[in-house]
C-alpha cells in the first residue's frame, strides 16, 4: 500500500508574481554575486587556472554582458555584445550598475518582451552559474569565501547595489 499522497496541479502564476520572484532572483544574484567580489585581493582579476580558462575579470565582463542582454530582452529586443574586460573594481562597479537597470525596468509598469521565464531560464540563470564559478575562483586564488545559509541571508527585491547587508549565518 502506497503513503503517496497525490500531488496537486501547480497554481498559475500571474504576471505580477512571477515579476516580483524575478526582481528578487536579481536581488539574489547581487547579493551572491556582491559576496563572491566582495574583498577580493587586487590580483584576483587576472587569475587564470589554466591557459584556456576565463580569468575572474572575464566571467564579471560576461555577467555584465547577460545582464545587459537581460534588459534588452525584457524591453523586447534581441541584443548581445561580448565585452572586452574592464578593470576589476570597474567591472564590479558594472556588474551592480547592470544589475540596478535590469531591477529598475522591472519595478516599472512597463510591459515584458520577453516572459519572466525566458529572462530567467536564459541571462540569470547563466549569471548565478558564473557567480559560482567566480566563488570556485576565489577558494582557488587562495582568498576563499565562506559558506552561508542563504534561505536566512537578508535579500529584499531592489536592492541590487555593492552595499549588501553582512551574511547572517556563515558555515
Amino acid at each position: 500500500m502506497s503513503t503517496r499522497q497525490p500531488v496537486a496541479e501547480p497554481a498559475a502564476v500571474s504576471i505580477g508574481d512571477a515579476r516580483a520572484l524575478l526582481r528578487h532572483t536579481v536581488a539574489t544574484l547581487a547579493y551572491r554575486g556582491g559576496k563572491a567580489v566582495r574583498n577580493a585581493p587586487s590580483s584576483f582579476g587576472a587569475f587564470r587556472v589554466g591557459p584556456d580558462s576565463r580569468t575572474p575579470a572575464e566571467i564579471l565582463a560576461h555577467i555584465g554582458d547577460l545582464l545587459d542582454w537581460a534588459l534588452w530582452m525584457a524591453k523586447g529586443a534581441h541584443r548581445w555584445k561580448d565585452s572586452a574586460p574592464l578593470p576589476w573594481s570597474e567591472e564590479v562597479a558594472r556588474f551592480h550598475s547592470a544589475l540596478a537597470a535590469f531591477d529598475a525596468y522591472l519595478a516599472a509598469d512597463a510591459p515584458l518582451g520577453w516572459g519572466a521565464d525566458k529572462l530567467f531560464q536564459g541571462p540569470i540563470a547563466d549569471a548565478l552559474t558564473h557567480v559560482g564559478q567566480l566563488t570556485m575562483l576565489r577558494r582557488l586564488a587562495g582568498s576563499p569565501v565562506r559558506g552561508e545559509n542563504y534561505a536566512r541571508a537578508d535579500i529584499q527585491a531592489g536592492r541590487v547595489g555593492a552595499d549588501q547587508p553582512a551574511s547572517r549565518v556563515e558555515f
